[in-house]
C-alpha cells in the first residue's frame, strides 16, 4: 500500500487564555493521499482551520499551543517538530495554503505582482523575469486577464473576489505537492468558483497535487472532494468517501448538516436549523459533544466516552448509538 503524502496522528491544539484553556482540536487523526481531495466540513468553531494552520505552524504561539501529535509529510518529515529552517523549505513550495481572508493575508504595501512572484524567488527556482512571466500567466489562469497592468496594482485596488483570485494564484504558482484551501471560493461568484475548482482539478491531474479543502458549502464539497471529514467541537465525528457521507450518513451531526442545506429544502417550508449552540471548548466535555443538540441522544450518549470507529467498511463514525447498531440514519 502506498505511503500517504500526509499522515496526521493524535493532533491536539489548544489556546491558553486568561479564561482558561480552549481545546480547539482534540486528538484527531487522518491522512491525505497523493492526488486526492480531502474535504473538511463543519460549523464555524469546529476546528477546521485551526487544524490546518497548526500543520504549517502558523498559529500565534502563545496563546496557541500544539499539545500533541505528529504530521508526517512525504513519509519522512514531521511538520510539527521540524526546525523552522527545514519547515520554510517546504512552506510555500511543496505545501501551499489559500487563506480565508485575502485582505489580511496580502501585504497592503507591496504590489500584487511582487507578492505573486515571491514564492518562486524565495525558493530560488527561477529568475525574476521568468517569475514575472509565470505570475502573469497564473493571473490569467485564475480569471485576471489584464495581468500586465494588474501586476503593478496594490491589494486595495482590487475587489474582494479579485483579491481572493490573487491569493489562489500565489498558492498555485509553485505547483505544490499539497494545497490547503481554507474556503477558497467564499468571495467568488458561481462562474468564477467553478473556474477555480476546475483549475485546481487540472493541476491535480497534471502533477498529482493533493488538496485539503476546508468549506462550509456542502454542495461544493459533494462535487469536488474524494473523501470528507466532518468535524464538530474539535473532533472528527464522521469520515468516509464523499458518496457514503451524503448517501449513508453515520452521525446525527452529519445528517443535520445535510438537512440544513437550503437548496434541498422543500419550497415554501420553513428552513431546517440545528437547535442549540456548539459546546464551550474551555469546559470538560463528557460523552458525545453533539448530544445536547441531538434528536437521537440517550443517557449514555451524554455520559460515556466516544471514539471514531469503523462502523462500515471504509466508513468511520463517532456516534455511540450507530456503533451499537441501535439506530440507522437515512440520507
Amino acid at each position: 500500500m502506498a505511503t500517504p503524502l500526509l499522515q496526521v496522528d493524535d493532533l491536539a491544539v489548544s489556546f491558553h487564555t486568561r479564561n482558561g484553556i480552549v481545546r480547539a482540536v482534540r486528538n484527531i487523526s487522518f491522512q491525505v493521499n497523493r492526488g486526492e481531495t480531502l474535504g473538511i466540513v463543519g460549523e464555524s468553531g469546529s476546528g477546521k482551520s485551526v487544524c490546518c494552520y497548526s500543520l504549517l505552524r502558523l498559529l500565534p504561539m502563545p496563546p496557541g499551543r500544539i499539545e500533541s501529535g505528529k504530521a508526517i509529510f512525504d513519509g519522512s518529515m514531521d511538520l510539527l517538530s521540524a526546525s523552522i529552517r527545514d519547515l520554510n523549505k517546504v512552506r510555500g513550495k511543496r505545501i501551499s495554503m489559500i487563506f480565508q481572508d485575502p485582505m489580511t493575508s496580502l501585504n497592503p504595501y507591496l504590489k500584487v505582482g511582487q507578492q505573486i512572484m515571491e514564492p518562486l524567488l524565495i525558493h530560488g527556482s527561477t529568475t525574476k523575469a521568468a517569475a514575472r512571466a509565470q505570475a502573469i500567466e497564473m493571473l490569467k489562469s485564475v480569471g485576471i486577464h489584464d495581468g500586465e497592468q494588474r501586476m503593478e496594482a496594490y491589494p486595495h485596488q482590487f475587489s474582494g473576489g479579485m483579491r481572493q483570485r490573487v491569493m489562489i494564484a500565489m498558492a498555485l504558482i509553485t505547483k505544490p505537492d499539497l494545497l490547503i484551501a481554507d474556503e477558497p471560493t467564499t468571495a467568488l461568484d458561481v462562474t468564477v468558483q467553478a473556474q477555480i475548482l476546475e483549475l485546481i482539478k487540472k493541476m491535480q491531474g497534471e502533477l498529482g497535487t493533493a488538496v485539503i479543502f476546508i468549506s462550509h458549502d456542502m454542495g461544493v464539497v459533494a462535487g469536488f472532494c474524494d473523501r470528507v471529514n466532518v468535524m464538530y467541537a474539535g473532533k472528527i465525528v464522521e469520515s468516509a468517501g464523499t458518496q457514503k457521507i451524503f448517501e449513508e450518513p453515520q452521525h446525527p451531526y452529519n445528517k443535520a448538516l445535510q438537512k440544513s442545506i437550503p437548496s434541498l429544502q422543500q419550497k415554501g417550508k420553513e428552513l431546517f436549523t440545528i437547535e442549540g449552540l456548539p459546546p464551550d471548548l474551555a469546559g470538560d466535555l463528557r460523552g458525545c459533544p453533539f448530544a445536547p443538540r441531538c434528536a437521537y441522544a440517550v443517557d449514555y450518549c451524554r455520559r460515556d466516552p466516544v471514539e471514531l470507529l469503523e462502523t462500515r467498511p471504509g466508513h468511520y463514525s463517532a456516534c455511540l448509538r450507530v456503533q451499537r447498531k441501535e439506530i440507522t440514519l437515512q440520507s
